[in-house]
């Protein structure tokens, strides 16, 4: 097939589905907005219409009845049929197209060719406006198809029936501009809209980046803050043995507690501030922690007065860092609040690789009452609980017969 007739081809397939989507409902799609937004705009519109409804549906019974003869039994349903659409026009074009053609068309059969023309003007004149609405309200393919239903539908049955040729060449060329305008201001009103859209995407790209740049000042305050005190505790706790003669081994033990507290809580803050940064300003871009540091993280929890027994069930996979650092951070938030609320208490991490998710449980002994919620950024219960909805998991965390137990369950997803 050459290119001429490859082209033709597309031509007619279009046409067709153009034919096809005006003459079956199925395809409308939801109803459309054809009028001006303000309301001061709409009711004089929706008034006009009205009355042009009225008179021009009056109009096609009266001169149905007086000028062409026509019973009014068969006057009054058709001049509805061919006029009354229009009302509903804005709201649902296709609809008042089909309902108008179909009556002009059994008007053609009901005059038999009697007269110049089988219709009123004023069901001429409510076609009209009903194909403008339709152009405006339909996708071009669509309109195109009304414009083919329409003349050969409607007018050429006329012309068949003793309507001069002319006369329905006039009207197919009113029928052809009129959907053509109806398109064109069906197009620049879809390029408002998407205008529109742009620009409050844009304006919502903006607010986005307000926040951005809003938690990048505020992550270098919390640095110049934050990480200037916990140097000088750190200072101040490895300088400590050296400045008190005769320091018992206890109180230098508890020193070096502090002491890598202090560090790591540093290292944590720089690894925050440079993940919340806009620019590259040197921060220290080391990886997050994972489970691969738990036996450091329990390492630092027996250091401070917990017994923790930890037991791996199941066969270790590769996590994505998500699932990996979530789980960290339960532990170590369990571990934190167990510190905090029961010291002394015997405390039990297990960490369960399951078939579809990884299964965190961390229990202990002591009795308390339940943990504040972190007023923070997004540690304590709070922050255990939005790392786990995130990932699509569950939590479970409250108070047993013998003391507290945190348990998660994160889906692995994809590993990274």
């Amino acid at each position: 097939m050459n290119d001429p007739d490859r082209a033709a081809h597309a031509g007619r397939t279009r046409l067709a589905a153009g034919v096809r989507a005006a003459l079956l409902p199925g395809g409308d799609g939801p109803p459309v907005t054809l009028l001006p937004a303000p309301l001061s705009l709409r009711v004089p519109i929706l008034v006009l219409l009205a009355a042009l409804t009225i008179g021009f549906t009056a109009g096609s019974i009266a001169i149905s009845i007086t000028a062409d003869h026509v019973d009014p039994g068969l006057a009054w349903p058709l001049g509805v049929l061919q006029a009354a659409p229009l009302f509903f026009a804005v709201r649902w074009p296709l609809a008042a197209w089909r309902v108008a053609a179909g009556g002009m068309l059994l008007t053609v059969f009901v005059r038999h060719g009697t007269g110049f023309m089988p219709w009123p003007v004023t069901a001429i004149l409510a076609l009209v406006v009903i194909l403008f609405f339709t152009g405006v309200g339909s996708d071009r393919q669509t309109t195109v198809g009304v414009g083919a239903v329409t003349v050969a539908g409607v007018l050429v049955p006329a012309v068949l029936f003793g309507m001069p040729g002319w006369f329905g060449m006039i009207l197919a060329g009113i029928a052809v501009l009129a959907l053509t305008f109806g398109d064109a201001v069906g197009g620049r009103h879809s390029a408002v809209e998407e205008l529109r859209r742009r620009e409050e995407q844009h304006r919502q790209d903006l607010a986005r980046q307000a926040v951005l740049e809003e938690r990048a000042r505020i992550a270098r305050e919390l640095h110049d803050v934050v990480a200037h005190h916990m140097s000088v505790i750190a200072m101040q706790a490895e300088a400590a043995p050296y400045k008190i003669p005769d320091l018992p081994d206890a109180a230098r033990q508890t020193f070096g507690v502090v002491r890598d507290a202090a560090r790591e809580a540093l290292t944590e803050t720089r690894r925050v501030v440079g993940l919340l940064r806009a620019d590259d300003e040197g921060a220290e871009r080391a990886p997050q922690p994972g489970l691969e540091r738990l036996d450091d993280l329990v390492a630092a929890a027996r250091r401070s007065g917990l017994s923790v027994a930890t037991v791996v069930v199941g066969m270790p996979r590769p996590l994505n860092a998500g699932v990996d650092l979530s789980a960290y951070r339960i532990v170590q938030e369990s571990l934190s609040n167990a510190s905090r609320y029961a010291p002394g208490s015997q405390v039990h991490v297990e960490v369960k690789y399951g078939t579809e998710a990884l299964s965190v449980t961390v229990t202990d002994d002591g009795p308390r009452s339940a943990p504040e919620e972190s007023q923070g950024g997004g540690h304590g219960l709070v922050g255990m609980r939005e790392r786990v909805t995130m990932l699509g998991g569950r939590l479970d965390a409250g108070p047993r017969t013998d003391g507290w137990s945190v348990a998660a369950e994160l889906p692995y997803g994809d590993a990274d």
